[in-house]
């Protein structure tokens, strides 16, 4: 059966309130806790480190997900892991050294991805593709949330799909960026195995009803 797992974006919860939108997902139908973690450097934002991981550790009860937007992951990734990550993906453009960086992972632990920026082609992961759990292809610029969705998106999870076939690759297609109701269904129809969600989520009335929706 196709995976469909929606990975809501605790960059968009409520900070004063992240318990209780924590036990919120936890409650829901939501799969994966995403986790995005910016530098300041390789995007043009700061978010949040390890005393929010600590939160998300205490409180957290399903697979949690941290995409690293940040330079020299490899200085980081085992501590992000001690603090409950089970799978750290990391950026093709920011990483010099990446099959280090994704065995790194590995050998700790964890299940390892890889970032594609939207411009960044995917023939790019032809050597790494048979080695990571997971894709994730960047639907928006990295850094900020609410940004509207890129559509070239569709033909990168379709070449992502070819790419992992013919490289007998197991890893999973994730998109972030721009995830919503109107296009949920069409980036599963398209191969996407698991949907980063924030605005759409959070900013929701019913949001344990719109998780639901969107995996439909």
């Amino acid at each position: 059966m196709k995976n469909k797992l929606i990975a809501p974006s605790l960059l968009s919860a409520d900070f004063g309130n992240l318990q209780r939108d924590i036990e919120m997902l936890n409650n829901s139908q939501a799969d994966w806790f995403h986790v995005d973690v910016m530098d300041g450097r390789f995007v043009p934002n700061i978010s949040f480190g390890f005393p929010v991981m600590k939160t998300v550790q205490q409180y957290a009860k399903k697979f949690v997900d941290v995409h690293l937007m940040i330079v020299e992951p490899e200085k980081y990734v085992e501590e992000f892991i001690d603090y409950g990550a089970d799978l750290i993906s990391v950026h093709y453009e920011a990483c010099t050294h990446l099959h280090r960086v994704i065995h790194q992972i590995q050998d700790k632990g964890a299940k390892a991805g890889v970032v594609l920026n939207p411009t960044t082609p995917v023939l790019m992961l032809e050597d790494i593709i048979a080695e990571v759990d997971l894709v994730l292809l960047m639907s928006v610029n990295p850094g900020f949330g609410g940004q509207k969705f890129i559509q070239n998106t569709y033909k990168k999870i379709r070449e992502t799909k070819d790419l992992i076939l013919s490289n007998n690759s197991t890893a999973l297609i994730q998109v972030d960026g721009g995830v919503n109701l109107d296009n949920a269904s069409k980036l599963f129809e398209a191969g996407a195995d698991v949907l980063v969600a924030g605005n759409a989520v959070f900013s929701s009335e019913n949001p344990e009803h719109t998780i639901e929706l969107m995996k439909i």
